[in-house]
């Protein structure tokens, strides 16, 4: 399997007054192609600044960070932009939907800032939308949509790019729990299907176990990485 995320003795030091805090404290790992994995952790315990890094949203004290082959730590602002809108797309806590759009005007809007004619992306947002079960609210506008509904025009969007990674920073944390089991199975039905490679943030050690492998942060360091491997060599295997 490739490797998409290679993270080598990653350093993020911030001076709070007196003292030196070290948000992130000698991480390494390698996360592969077609993976979803989990970063866990509590408030603080550094996993939101990890995310940012492998997003290029903040630049390391210290260390590599590689993606999709390309060293971000050394990119310019223009290069990460650039690289991020080729490569990466998000998925938010806050779903982040223009509520002047419609679901399919929201999920095509990363198309519209490539250039690509209206017919094409709305088709291809259309595509999305179909594959996150929400044909039947494609005119639907954010407020005539549940949280859940919201949070699957995310997913969509995100997808419709077709991404190398998908980060998603705590994707469920304004769901109720039924809904985030909801969203957290699309997620891994997504990943599995389109073979994409999905990074999670989250607090919640119940919703990383849908994920493939977890990441458990705490105080900057990587504790542990545990395997949920359900299976997925068996079904890696077949579609290969």
């Amino acid at each position: 399997m490739d490797k998409v995320i290679q993270v080598r003795n990653l350093y993020k030091l911030y001076r709070v007054g007196d003292e030196v805090v070290r948000a992130l404290d000698g991480v390494d790992f390698d996360i592969f192609q077609g993976e979803f994995c989990a970063i866990v952790g509590t408030s603080g315990s550094g996993k939101s600044t990890l995310l940012n890094m492998l997003a290029g949203l903040e630049k390391p004290t210290k260390g590599n960070v590689v993606i999709a082959g390309s060293h971000i730590e050394n990119m310019n602002e223009e290069q990460l932009v650039r690289f991020r809108r080729e490569n990466v797309g998000f998925i938010f806590q806050s779903f982040h939907l223009l509520s002047t759009l419609n679901a399919v005007e929201n999920v095509a809007l990363p198309l519209s800032f490539r250039k690509v004619p209206r017919n094409v992306r709305n088709k291809k947002a259309e595509k999305m939308l179909e594959l996150v079960n929400l044909k039947k609210h494609m005119k639907h506008f954010p407020n005539q949509m549940s949280g859940g509904q919201q949070q699957r025009v995310g997913v969509a969007r995100a997808l419709v790019v077709n991404p190398k990674i998908i980060f998603a920073d705590e994707p469920t944390g304004n769901l109720d729990s039924h809904t985030s089991e909801e969203v957290m199975g699309l997620m891994q039905r997504v990943v599995r299907e389109q073979n994409k490679t999905l990074v999670m943030v989250t607090h919640d050690v119940h919703l990383a176990t849908y994920a493939d492998r977890v990441f458990h942060i705490s105080d900057g360091k990587i504790l542990k990485i545990e395997n949920n491997q359900r299976e997925r060599t068996s079904e890696g295997e077949k579609h290969e």
